[in-house]
């Protein structure tokens, strides 16, 4: 009966410790971790909510040009993208223009510089499943991104 009782307890241990495990491996659609530039969204107010806002360099902003919603933010330099404390998950981030819109935002770079290996892989595994490497499309000062 004491045999009995211990494998009955280590089974039921162990299908709780798997079953947490499990639970803790999941994740959104978007395959973003932490807050960083890309995590999917529908309005400003879903991004970045765990970093000091007030701190952000720029606007924050849910581009609806991106499907499933893109975060970011407005910046000037590659130095504003993730200057505040809780804004990015330690991926590289580049400020670039995005598209006809003359903005300079921030995105998950996925320029040779910053990835090893197979870049729309990265983006894929690090941004959305849907994402792959891509230029920004802002003219000149085009960038390579997770988008």
């Amino acid at each position: 009966m004491l045999v009995r009782r211990s494998v009955v307890q280590t089974l039921v241990g162990s299908l709780l410790g798997f079953a947490v495990a499990a639970a803790c491996g999941e994740d959104d659609s978007s395959g973003a971790e932490g807050e960083s530039a890309g995590q999917s969204c529908d309005a400003a107010e879903q991004c970045y909510e765990d970093a000091d806002r007030d701190a952000i360099a720029g606007e924050v902003l849910c581009l609806d040009r991106v499907e499933g919603g893109y975060c970011t933010h407005e910046c000037v330099t590659d130095a504003d993208c993730c200057a505040a404390e809780g804004e990015c998950d330690g991926r590289p981030q580049v400020c670039a223009p995005f598209e006809s819109t003359g903005m300079m935002m921030c995105f998950l770079s996925c320029e040779s510089a910053d990835v090893e290996g197979d870049a729309d892989e990265y983006c894929s595994t690090y941004a959305h499943a849907e994402f792959g490497c891509r230029s920004t499309g802002g003219g000149s000062d085009n960038r390579k991104v997770c988008a």
